[in-house]
């Protein structure tokens, strides 16, 4: 039986077609294995199993541990997203060995908050803005052209870059911003009061950041994207 030059193409392009489809789906493994696990075993541990604290976060700090040491073992760099969760259980472990002042329990609340911030700040200072990780799927949606489209604006937009920052700074600045708020109504304000209103200050950070950082970054970023695949397809025509 011979093989028609129409049923090879025909069976190259059903293969390159598979493979675009498999290359077009996010992989959101990495955010599931750096964030998802380490913070849903926390509180499986803490909540469904009735761990302590400590041993809740000394126990789902083991997949961030290692997965940073094997980035840097393999790949020879760190793992931005599971070094911070990492360095949040450590600030965690350490603040849980916090006791006795009333105050003082409700402030240390606030550590997590402020690791995090921190962690996305540094990142934007060396020019890898953590939150990005995060921020990409959902602009590019799996979308193989706009992912080429993503790779040249990011080479050749310093505006998109600067939106690219300013999504992960306004995270940082948001989630310092609560802790700071925290921090001084532990302090100012009566115990009872700050018992319900930390958690209102911590969505209220949240529902801002996200609020501005769509405003400032992702919506102009999605325009960026939009304006340069209606050019690449008219320079195709």
């Amino acid at each position: 039986m011979s093989i028609t030059a129409t049923e090879i193409s025909t069976e190259a392009t059903s293969t390159d077609t598979a493979d675009s489809a498999a290359s077009a789906r996010p992989s959101f493994l990495p955010l599931i294995l750096d964030v998802a696990v380490p913070v849903g075993s926390y509180y499986l541990l803490r909540n469904g199993f009735g761990m302590s604290t400590m041993a809740a976060l000394g126990w789902s700090s083991v997949v961030p541990a290692l997965r940073t040491v094997w980035s840097v073992v393999t790949e020879r760099k760190v793992n931005a997203l599971a070094g911070l969760i990492l360095f949040v259980n450590v600030v965690g472990l350490a603040l849980s060995l916090v006791a006795g002042d009333p105050r003082l329990m409700l402030a240390k609340d606030s550590g997590v908050s402020s690791a995090v911030g921190i962690g996305i700040l540094v990142s934007v200072k060396l020019g890898r803005p953590m939150m990005t990780q995060a921020m990409k799927p959902f602009l590019v949606k799996g979308d193989v052209a706009k992912g080429a489209a993503w790779d040249r604006l990011m080479a050749g937009s310093e505006r998109f870059r600067k939106a690219e920052r300013v999504f992960s700074l306004v995270w940082g600045v948001a989630l310092l911003g609560e802790c700071v708020a925290r921090v001084v109504g532990a302090y100012t304000l009566p115990i009872d009061t700050m018992v319900w209103l930390g958690t209102v200050v911590m969505v209220g950070a949240m529902a801002l950041a996200f609020l501005l950082s769509g405003r400032l970054a992702v919506v102009p970023m999605e325009k960026m994207l939009e304006t340069e695949l209606a050019a690449e397809a008219e320079t195709r025509r």
